[in-house]
């Protein structure tokens, strides 16, 4: 689910923007999810509907926040981080919501030809973000508004849609993360996914997309998402707890942005 959000991510960074709301987007679609299965014992169809819809919706208020109010979209997606998490804390009473429906189940434990049913959905997004981004007036449009907002808004680029578009495109990800994981975890919980956004910016920044604007990819977030779980996996074989874990991304994500910034020649840049 981590490497689902990074995607999202992906898209938003290209624009120059941030979203630090992913994680807790992620618990509170996971949790509108399982509460629709368990409490109001809807189709899952429909209950996977309600958390989608609720992803898209935080990503439509933390765009326009950003792009009709001038708000910095740090400060929106903090805002929004806390709005998201505070209702999924609401909505389940801070208690885990289980129960759901063996089909459900399959979402997150299934397997088709011996290959487990999230990698199939991780690929069907990969592509779809790929050529969105790469083939697309739409990826363009995203590559000239990072680069450089007032000129592609001077080219007839409607700026303020592309970001309220990506910031959407991400929140409709985290959705589809979070409903993975309650499926994986068999229960809707509010305090899950905390750390994801941490990873996420992580594996996109190592992957060659610049915090800047105007430079990523699917391909990079790929590959940039493979080194952060495998540094990950190496400090949980060598015993390290979680809490120096958080240190090593957080310093993993300085040392990626400031070669970014010497690549480009920022190197005293304040």
């Amino acid at each position: 689910n981590k490497i689902i959000i990074a995607m999202g991510l992906t898209f938003v960074l290209i624009t120059g923007e941030i979203d630090l709301s992913l994680g807790s987007v992620e618990a509170l679609s996971g949790s509108i999810v399982a509460i629709c299965l368990v409490n109001f014992q809807m189709p899952i169809y429909l209950a996977i509907l309600c958390g989608i819809v609720s992803g898209l919706l935080c990503g439509l208020i933390s765009g326009a926040l950003r792009s009709y109010t001038g708000m910095p979209s740090f400060v929106a997606t903090l805002a929004m981080d806390s709005v998201a998490r505070g209702l999924a804390l609401i909505l389940t009473g801070g208690s885990a919501v289980f129960g759901f429906p063996e089909a459900y189940k399959v979402i997150g434990g299934g397997s088709f030809l011996s290959i487990g049913i999230p990698i199939y959905i991780f690929g069907a997004i990969a592509i779809v973000m790929h050529i969105m981004l790469k083939y697309t007036r739409f990826g363009i449009n995203i590559y000239a508004t990072g680069g450089n907002t007032e000129a592609a808004a001077l080219s007839g680029i409607n700026v303020k849609q592309i970001k309220i578009a990506v910031h959407m495109i991400a929140g409709f990800l985290a959705s589809l993360g979070g409903i993975i994981m309650v499926s994986r975890l068999n229960s809707g919980q509010a305090n899950i996914c905390e750390d994801d956004v941490m990873d996420a910016i992580a594996g996109v920044v190592i992957g060659g997309t610049s915090l800047n604007g105007g430079v990523g990819s699917i391909k990079g977030t790929i590959i940039g998402m493979a080194i952060t779980a495998s540094i990950r996996n190496g400090l949980n074989i060598l015993g390290i707890t979680t809490y120096w874990q958080q240190v090593f991304i957080g310093i993993l994500i300085i040392g990626a942005v400031r070669i970014d910034q010497v690549s480009k020649g920022r190197f005293g840049e304040k």
